[in-house]
């Protein structure tokens, strides 16, 4: 079979598997809460990777993540108040008409933030370690500053009535759609120039910004606050806890940082002290993360297997130079008469 149509034929079963699922998700045959996590673990998965490719394969270090998402989420979230519903009530407003619509409003966040990603990459990739970490961090910050003064978009009260879109085929897709995207550029790191590291950059924002796109579209409300400096933390917690440089490390650090704190909600008012403390031991036992520089969860059972390995064979060479009998040239010459 030709590899392009193995490929359509993948895409088409990818396709269809999430259109599947969305529609159970709709029929409310499993419980709308449980659905809400699984999207936002969809979200946090896109922003997640996003930064993985910025801090685990070009060896940069970004802490503004969530400026990028909130250019994203704001231009999207102001594109579809003012332009986008009435594009989808001319395309009949139905399904497709809302398709088309919050495509658009993807297409126009994450361009928004690529652009934004240019504008601070070029100029700051030249950094290295601390210096870029702090030009990052101020981007996040000017771009709150602006927002929380900008009244078109609500200023410091948020900005209220974006259109409500909780879809599971579009969140997921978008989802997969970054890790493709995380891979393919990935492989363009082999040559560790400034040209490389600035499409990176600018590629990751676009993935940022797509993100803040299905947040600013899944609850229909943006605040300046929910994009403050912690974001940008929560974010890069989720790949040194998958490991730095593992696409599907970030994947599973997404999903566990967004269901684990849901999961200890009813200890009350010790559920971030034992969240904190999960962390922290996870940090200690396996500081380069559950899946970083090593293949799928081979931790301490392979080392512990390997050495068992190693045992054994130097023990059957051993026994194998004890069994070999003796060669001439070590017994002792016979004596003269």
């Amino acid at each position: 079979m030709p590899r392009y149509l193995r490929n359509f034929i993948i895409i088409l079963l990818v396709l269809a598997v999430l259109y599947g699922l969305d529609i159970v998700f709709q029929g409310r045959l499993i419980s709308p809460y449980f659905v809400r996590i699984l999207m936002l673990s969809g979200i946090a998965i896109t922003l997640a990777v996003s930064l993985n490719l910025i801090n685990g394969f070009t060896g940069q270090f970004s802490i503004g993540h969530a400026g990028f998402m909130a250019v994203g989420a704001y231009s999207s979230a102001y594109f579809s108040v003012n332009y986008g519903m009435n594009l989808a009530n001319t395309l009949g407003g139905g399904k497709l008409g809302w398709v088309v619509a919050l495509g658009a409003a993807t297409l126009i966040g994450a361009a928004v933030a690529g652009f934004a990603g240019l504008a601070v990459g070029i100029p700051s990739l030249r950094l290295k370690g601390d210096y870029l970490a702090i030009v990052t961090l101020g981007f996040g910050q000017i771009i709150v500053v602006f927002l929380n003064n900008i009244e078109a978009v609500g200023g410091a009260r948020g900005y209220s009535g974006i259109p409500i879109v909780k879809s599971f085929f579009w969140i997921f897709l978008i989802a997969i759609l970054s890790i493709r995207e995380d891979e393919l550029a990935a492989e363009a790191m082999g040559v560790n120039t400034t040209r490389y590291k600035v499409m990176a950059f600018v590629i990751s924002s676009a993935m940022a910004g797509a993100g803040g796109v299905l947040l600013a579209h899944f609850d229909g409300y943006l605040n300046p606050k929910s994009f403050e400096f912690i974001k940008s933390f929560e974010i890069l917690i989720m790949i040194i806890l998958g490991g730095l440089g593992s696409i599907v490390g970030s994947v599973l650090g997404a999903i566990l940082l967004t269901v684990l704190p849901e999961a200890l909600r009813g200890f009350a008012e010790y559920r971030m002290v034992i969240y904190s403390l999960l962390l922290i031991i996870l940090m200690i036992t396996r500081p380069q993360g559950l899946l970083g520089s090593t293949a799928a969860f081979k931790g301490w059972r392979g080392r512990k297997r390997a050495k068992t390995r190693e045992s054994k064979r130097r023990l059957s060479e051993a026994k194998a130079t004890l069994s070999e009998p003796k060669s001439d040239s070590s017994l002792g010459k016979e004596k003269p008469r």
